[in-house]
């Protein structure tokens, strides 16, 4: 018998997002969605059209819930275009907050909830509402989807190059981003539709995107790297939001908590580099051309998502160096994520430490500086 044609299977993505057809016409519309793109966002719309019409079930209300869609998933065979393995911290984090959000209600979007980070020199924070918060998301995940060719949810109300803080800023002045202005359903709905865009697009783009760079105003980061930035700050504020109105909230599974802190270490040069340029933390003892070993500061992280990096200390160019090593610093994972964030102030930061005391400071001010509104 010779496979549906395309005309055929387009024709039949209403009758299959309303699970009407037949298991033979399901397996053969689904096997298509991996293969075509138009037809996968089609059933995207479509599916999300058909869970209008019917309430979503409380994730709290049967505890086998968990058991049952694990055994599903495991049952079913891997998807022909898999998420990325770099996209996959983001794509769990988001349906992790979206869960979170589903079950608040309309007061606890409207409850204070308290964003804080580090300005290079204190700590820093800020009362605004879970609403709020979900706009900020929305507006700096627009960076990486204008890179994705996707549309941006701020178009022309910030110039390009703007900085995160900047986007959310002139986001907020909207009417869309005016958490009194819109029901907090909207704000959830436009949110969750751009991070499924951001996290199919991604699937289907190929391994050359993860290179592709992402303008954060006067830096970039790779696409992968961004993705796990994304992921970070979308566990960082759904933790604000969760302390704001008393929900339980888990930290990341291992591997992804391990891909943050990664991340978080990598960028810990420059960071040291960009607080001397600054002027907030004194000069390097030495020049250190690049590929040059220099001094080295061993930081562990430890528990789990933690492990071994080697961070330069006079040039972000500079190789490491067992021999080079003036200074160890070990902390949890989860602590050095919470510092990363801005939520903790460098000296309060639970930490094993020997060594070079200004090493030792300048590493934990940079984890530090790392974080943004």
């Amino acid at each position: 018998m010779p496979a549906p044609t395309h005309k055929v299977l387009k024709s039949l993505l209403g009758a299959w997002a309303l699970a009407a057809c037949s298991a033979e016409e399901t397996a053969a519309v689904e096997e298509h969605l991996t293969d075509c793109a138009t037809c996968a966002d089609e059933a995207v719309r479509l599916r999300d059209a058909v869970a209008l019409l019917h309430p979503e079930d409380n994730l709290d209300l049967d505890p086998r819930l968990r058991s049952r869609v694990l055994s599903a998933c495991l049952g079913r065979r891997p998807a022909r275009v898999p998420v990325p393995d770099w996209v996959a911290p983001y794509d769990a984090e988001t349906a992790r907050l979206d869960a979170l959000l589903h079950d608040i209600g309309e007061a606890e979007w409207r409850a204070p909830v308290r964003l804080k980070w580090f300005d290079g020199e204190r700590p820093v924070a800020r009362d605004t509402t879970a609403a709020a918060v979900i706009g900020h998301l929305l507006a700096v995940d627009g960076l990486v989807a204008a890179v994705l060719g996707l549309p941006d949810p701020l178009g022309p109300l910030v110039a390009e190059g703007a900085t995160p803080t900047e986007r959310t800023e002139a986001f907020w002045t909207t009417a869309a981003g005016d958490p009194a202005g819109q029901a907090p359903g909207a704000v959830r709905g436009g949110w969750r539709e751009q991070s499924h865009a951001l996290t199919r697009t991604a699937s289907f783009a190929g391994a050359e995107a993860a290179d592709r760079p992402v303008p954060y105003g006067p830096v970039s980061l790779p696409l992968a790297d961004s993705f796990v930035d994304r992921a970070f700050e979308c566990w960082v504020h759904a933790v604000d939001i969760a302390d704001a109105i008393d929900y339980p909230y888990a930290s990341p599974s291992a591997g992804h908590l391990h891909r943050m802190v990664d991340l978080g270490a990598r960028l810990l040069p420059a960071a040291i580099a960009g607080r001397r340029r600054a002027g907030l933390a004194p000069p390097p003892h030495a020049l250190v051309p690049a590929g040059a070993p220099g001094r080295t500061l061993h930081l562990e992280v430890e528990g789990s998502g933690g492990g071994h990096w080697y961070i330069p200390l006079d040039s972000p160019g500079a190789t490491t160096s067992a021999a080079e090593t003036v200074a160890h610093v070990a902390l949890d994972a989860v602590e050095f994520c919470r510092l990363a964030a801005g939520h903790i102030p460098p000296e309060e930061a639970a930490a094993g430490q020997t060594g070079d005391r200004q090493a030792i400071r300048d590493a934990l001010y940079a984890t530090a500086s790392l974080s943004r509104l």
